[in-house]
């Protein structure tokens, strides 16, 4: 009974937290920290950052401060801004073996595809929301997974904030599968995945211009409308691919639909064609360290992937549907940074790495400018750390969504704090050793 009311607390606490929509930003101002803007750039000493009404104001050396909004913070602070998770699923499960709380995959038995949009299904609520939060993340793009159709659906973009609005922009974009999981999906070859994809196209072609027969067309009218911004161009298309011969195929695509604004995703064997994916102009969101292959299309996977990308002229963000948590993101990070270290392999400076997972990340996504970077104007979505953010040692001490400082406690917190001094001296006798 006890436990059950200690529940009860905690949902009730839960929602007077995420009660406050619209919770005022706060002015603040940061003195004598060590500043990334996020931009590719390499950290500033003893630096200053004023953030506004919600908004960078201004960052620099030497720049005076109201003491008023001056935010103490110990020394040897960094500030950075907040990491973009893209792609995740975050927000739509909370247990991902318990299909009741898990709205990231649908079966088979759905008839739709293209129209399903995670946005509605978002729980701002979820522990992963708030484990991520306090790993520094603050925004990111979501998708769910496919059905018995190559399409994963419109994904969204949300901030992490503890509040009841998470979504920053609903329907950013669309997903596709092709490459193994596509070929299964479609009818066991890739033969069939790439029929169905152009098929898809000229029934939402010939849907927006007025010519659809429903009878005869394999998408339903609503996948249908759904693709329209899609083939217009307004909506980015992301493509999952990992081989190198999957790859040229999407170029090809591009070539084929010029109006297509499309992003690859995954992109394991990408560095073997990186100068054709540069020419193509398509960004990548790319797995990192990847480099034991878990599937044929994985086959010429490397550490080295992102970096010999990024030196071709590739823009590329770290996946983090390729970790277990998007607060890892960090660390994959600055694994890149130490492989620069390493004899023959390709990694990131440090403002390389930082930049794939801020300001690069919303960049693809549309977002340049908006957040993922300390510049004058974006939304204020900074973290303040203990130490070099991509170090593993260091962890976020406070975290700002648009201006809001957030909480960063969560189940694992509390569970750490309720253990960290347990009274053992009512413990059974065979625990006394």
């Amino acid at each position: 009974m006890k436990r059950f009311l200690n529940t009860l607390a905690l949902s009730a606490a839960t929602a007077l937290a995420l009660s406050a929509n619209s919770v005022a930003a706060q002015d603040v101002a940061l003195q004598g920290v060590t500043l990334a803007i996020g931009d590719g750039s390499e950290p500033i000493e003893n630096a200053t950052v004023i953030i506004r009404d919600g908004k960078v104001l201004a960052v620099g050396t030497n720049l005076a401060t109201p003491d008023a909004i001056t935010m103490e913070v110990p020394e040897g602070s960094w500030v950075t801004p907040g990491i973009v998770a893209a792609v995740t699923n975050l927000g739509l499960w909370d247990v991902g073996a318990v299909s009741e709380s898990n709205d990231s995959r649908i079966n088979d038995s759905s008839p739709f595809g293209p129209a399903l949009d995670v946005a509605p299904a978002i729980n701002p609520g979820s522990q992963h929301v708030a484990i991520s939060r306090a790993g520094g993340v603050t925004r990111a793009a979501v998708v769910g997974m496919p059905t018995d159709s190559i399409f994963t659906g419109q994904g969204a973009v949300i901030d992490l904030g503890a509040d009841a609005q998470p979504i920053t922009q609903a329907r950013a974009f669309q997903g596709v599968m092709i490459g193994e999981r596509g070929a299964r999906i479609a009818g066991g070859s890739r033969i069939a995945t790439h029929v169905t994809l152009r098929n898809a196209i000229a029934e939402a072609s010939a849907y927006a211009a007025g010519r659809w027969e429903g009878e005869e067309a394999l998408l339903t009218r609503v996948d249908a409308a759904a693709l329209g911004p899609v083939i217009a161009g307004r909506q980015k298309l992301f493509v999952h691919a990992e081989r190198a011969s999957d790859i040229r195929q999407v170029i090809a695509l591009k070539r084929e639909f010029p109006r297509l604004d499309i992003v690859i995703t995954g992109a394991s064997e990408g560095w073997t064609l990186a100068s054709e994916i540069a020419a193509s102009g398509i960004p990548v969101i790319a797995s990192s360290l990847q480099d034991l292959p878990e599937r044929f299309e994985q086959l010429a996977s490397t550490q080295s992937n992102i970096g010999r990308m990024t030196r071709a002229g590739v823009k590329v963000a770290i996946d983090a549907s390729s970790m277990r948590q998007p607060r890892q993101l960090a660390q994959h990070a600055g694994n890149l940074v130490a492989l620069t270290r390493i004899p023959r392999a390709s990694g990131l400076t440090w403002g390389q790495a930082l930049a794939a997972i801020t300001s690069v990340p919303a960049d693809i996504l549309g977002m340049k400018g908006k957040f993922g970077t300390l510049s004058r104007g974006a939304a204020g979505d900074l973290v303040i750390w203990d130490g070099d953010p991509l170090e593993v040692s260091s962890a976020p001490t406070n975290v700002f969504i648009d201006g809001v400082e957030q909480p960063l406690g969560n189940h694992q917190s509390r569970l750490r704090e309720r253990y960290r001094d347990l009274d053992e001296t009512a413990l059974p006798k065979a625990y006394d050793w």
